[in-house]
C-alpha cells in the first residue's frame, strides 16, 4: 500500500528523470531526494525506497560507495489497452 511519503519520494524521483530528459539510469543524492520530497528520517526514505522497488515502481541499485551516487531505473507503468480491430473472432 503506498503512502503519502511514498507518493512524494516517486514524484521527487519523477522530477529528477525529468531533470536527466528522462534518460535511464538516474543518478539520486539521498539528501537532495529527502528534502525534495520533505522526507526528515532516513529509515523512512529508504524504506520507501525499497518499498517502490519492490512494487514494481522504480528498479533502485543500492551504491555502498559514498562517493557515488545510487542508481534508479524508472519503469514504465503505461498499459497498454488492446486494439479492437485485432480482437480474436
Amino acid at each position: 500500500m503506498l503512502k503519502p511519503t511514498h507518493i512524494s519520494l516517486y514524484i521527487a524521483l519523477f522530477q529528477y528523470w525529468n531533470f536527466s530528459r528522462f534518460r535511464n539510469p538516474i543518478n539520486i543524492s539521498r539528501d537532495e531526494l529527502m528534502t525534495i520530497s520533505k522526507i526528515n528520517s532516513r529509515a523512512t526514505y529508504h524504506k520507501c525506497l525499497k518499498n517502490l522497488h519492490a512494487s514494481g515502481y522504480i528498479d533502485y541499485r543500492p551504491s555502498y560507495d559514498p562517493f557515488t551516487g545510487s542508481k534508479v531505473f524508472m519503469l514504465d507503468l503505461t498499459v497498454e489497452k488492446p486494439n479492437p480491430k485485432q480482437a480474436v473472432k
